[in-house]
This record gives structure tokens, sequence and C-alpha cells, in this order.
């Protein structure tokens, strides 16, 4: 253990344990950051294939890019942005799904949408499932696409916490990825990784904090871990906090996987447009064409479709996506495609999931989430956001705050 006595310790190297830790740093505040992975940017990775292309794996897009710190963080690096606009800012590709059908699709999810806002309004709170039309045909598709937007079917989302989420409706990319990006910004700060984090003992006058490494002192602890694995208890407090617990069991982490596949004569195809595998059922994936322009396809599967896939292997991803893309274009098709690569989140044992989503009756729960403890302990991370959960920018809005609260408790002190 190179530093084993510091002031604040920040317990994950994500967007919002890199946030905090930043912000403590230039505040003087003597700070070590603690990553259980060998890498920063928690779910946040970018992948390098063969080729140089920067692919991320985890958040892709920097939502709400007029509001969102982490431009601000890309422009100090120097970074790229791209500000093409997303794919489901536009029609859909009409193969398997006519224009008509688009249009009409398109009316019924908002007026799904205007029910969902009205219900959240309302007590008590309900699942968002509740709020679709039981005769419409579309049904399946609303719900394959609040997977892709909350990680979960939506039966077990809630109706207030989906209403409660904000964006400005501008999405940019940032070239060199974003896993990068947030990797890069917490380069130069104090660090040990590879170093998991066991149990924090907050009974005595200083924290004692457990990692596979040894112990670190610290007077103050900024907690940035996963909801879910924050509910499997596999950082022990002592003494033990049950509402914390309850709150996180309460947000647990929503999944989306993404798959990129080569596509061999790519040019027949416009960049930057999509589709989808199916229109009449919810276990569908969403197919992003020549993201970039590159030669490729860029799959995303959420909810229980993500989860089923995941049980069966890296494999059953492409697997499914072929028989979907096949499915659309003929059995030839099949011949054009190879996968790349995919990151299964559900299985990755420091996040076991993609993002947070708070299920029906628990959407207060990110406020009890985020609320400090005796000056000493404070959360951050995406699901503490009370309106920008399951984004980075959200985690690093959490962290930057969680920052600022332990810097005032220790002037006080």
């Amino acid at each position: 253990m190179a530093k084993s006595d510091v002031q604040v310790v920040v317990v994950g190297g994500g967007s919002a344990g890199v946030a905090a830790a930043r912000h403590l740093h230039r505040a003087g505040v003597d700070c070590l950051l603690v990553e259980a992975r060998s890498r920063l940017g928690g779910r946040a990775y970018t992948y390098v294939d063969t080729s140089g292309n920067a692919l991320d794996l985890g958040c892709g897009w920097l939502h709400s890019a007029d509001h969102n710190s982490w431009v601000e963080v890309a422009a100090e690096q120097g970074a790229t942005i791209d500000k093409t606009p997303p794919p489901w800012s536009r029609t859909s590709l009409e193969t398997g799904f006519p224009r008509a059908d688009q249009d009409d699709f398109q009316r019924t999810m908002h007026e799904f949408y205007v029910r969902l806002e009205r219900a959240a309004q309302n007590e008590p709170d309900v699942a968002a499932s509740t709020m679709l039309d039981p005769a419409s045909r579309w049904n399946g598709l609303i719900n394959s696409i609040g997977t892709y937007i909350t990680g979960m079917d939506l039966d077990r989302v809630s109706a207030k916490d989906f209403d409660r989420y904000e964006d400005t409706g501008v999405n940019w990319r940032v070239f060199k990825g974003y896993g990068t990006l947030i990797a890069d910004a917490g380069a130069a700060l104090p660090q040990m990784r590879d170093c998991a984090v066991r149990g924090i003992d907050h009974s005595g006058k200083r924290l004692r904090i457990e990692t596979v490494k040894g112990a670190i002192t610290a007077d103050q602890a900024i907690v940035t871990i996963p909801t879910s694995v924050l509910a499997a208890e596999s950082v022990a407090f002592t003494p033990a906090l049950p509402d914390k617990i309850d709150a996180a069991r309460g947000l647990p982490l929503g999944l989306d996987n993404k798959l990129f596949i080569a596509l061999d004569r790519a040019e027949d195809f416009t960049a930057e447009t999509r589709l989808f595998g199916r229109t009449d059922r919810k276990g569908t994936g969403g197919y992003h064409l020549r993201p970039f322009g590159r030669p490729m396809i860029e799959g995303y599967f959420g909810g229980g479709l993500a989860m089923e896939l995941e049980a069966k292997g890296d494999d059953a991803f492409f697997d499914f996506a072929v028989s979907e893309l096949v499915g659309l274009f003929g059995g030839d098709f099949a011949r054009r495609l190879k996968p790349i690569a995919v990151h299964c989140w559900g299985r990755d044992p420091f996040a076991l999931g993609s993002y947070s989503s708070a299920l029906p009756g628990f959407a207060d729960c990110r406020t009890t989430l985020a609320t400090p403890i005796d000056d000493r302990l404070f959360f951050a991370g995406e699901a503490c956001s009370p309106h920008y959960f399951s984004t980075a920018h959200g985690g690093y809005e959490s962290g930057v705050t969680a920052a600022g609260q332990a810097i005032k408790a220790r002037r006080k002190s």
C-alpha cells in the first residue's frame, strides 16, 4: 500500500469518482481515488478495435450536451466532439417498418408519454407499463425502447422516476470515446487501481477502508459504487447502513448491452441510420448502421432480452443479431457480418448492471442514497442524481456535489 493515510478516500473510479477526486484535488485536499478495476471509467468503457476505432461499450452519448460537464472536460483535453444528430432523432430505415407505420408508432408513443407524465403527478406511484394502451399494436416496441432508456422492462419502472429524468435533446459524441475521456480526466490523480474495497468501518474517530491491498485510514470517504454492488453488500459497512442498502435495492441497475459488428459492403447503407430487428415484440434489438460512418453496426439490447442473452454467453448476442438482420435483409446478409466486441455489464462484478432505474414506489430513494452520514460518509454516482440519473454527466454532477459537501464539512471542523 503506497499511501495508507489520507484526508479523503474516493471509492470507485467511474464518472462520479473521477469528478469528485478532481474537485478535491484542485481544492488542495489530500485524496486518494481507489478503483477495483485495472482502468478508470467504470461503466464508461472504450474498446479500441484492430482498426483503431474507439468503440464505447458503455455510455457513448454526451446526453444534454449543452449542459453536460464532460463537454467542458473534452474541451480541456482538446478532444474532438462529433455533433451529428443521433439516429433516434430521425426516421428509421423502412425495411420492415414502412413510413406510415413509423408515423403511427410515433403518435402512439407520444400519447403514452403524455399519459405517463400525468400519472407521475398522482399518488400512488405506478409502473410505467400501466400507461400502455391495452389495444395498441405498438406496446412491444414501446416497451423495447423503454428498456433502451431505463435498462428495465416497463413493468419494473417507476412512472415518477421516469418522468423526473431531464434531457435537453442535444446529444453529441466524443471521437476518442466517452470511456477514454473519463479515464484521461482521472489519469493524473492520486489513485490505486486493482484495489477493490471490501469494507468501510466508520465506528471510530477516523474511517478505516479495507481493500484487497490493505487498509487505508481517512477522515472522510466518498462512495460511488453502483447500486447493485451496494445492494449485494459487496462492501460491508461497520456499523451497518440499512437505509442505504434499502435505497440501493429500490434503485437496481437495469441492463443494456452493446454489440459491435463489422459490416461488409457497408456503403450500401447511409451512415448514421437505424432500424429495429422486429416491431411486433418487446424482445428486439436496435441497430445503428455505420456509426461515425464506419463499416459496422452497433447493436443495442436491453432489459429482459439482454438478461436472457447474457445467460447464454457472449456469442448469443451476435447470433441473435444475425437472426434479426437476416429476417430483414435475407439469408445472404449473414455472410457480411462478423462480431467485433461486446461487454456483458450484468456479469461485470464491479457493475452488476448498466444504470439505475427506480422500481415503482421507490423514486425517492435517490435522495435517501445521496444523503451524507455524519459529515464523514458521502455518496455519489448517477443513481444519486435527481434528474440526470443513468448518465455519465449525472454521475459527474453528483461527484462534484459530494466533494463540495466533504470540503464544507472539513471547514466546519
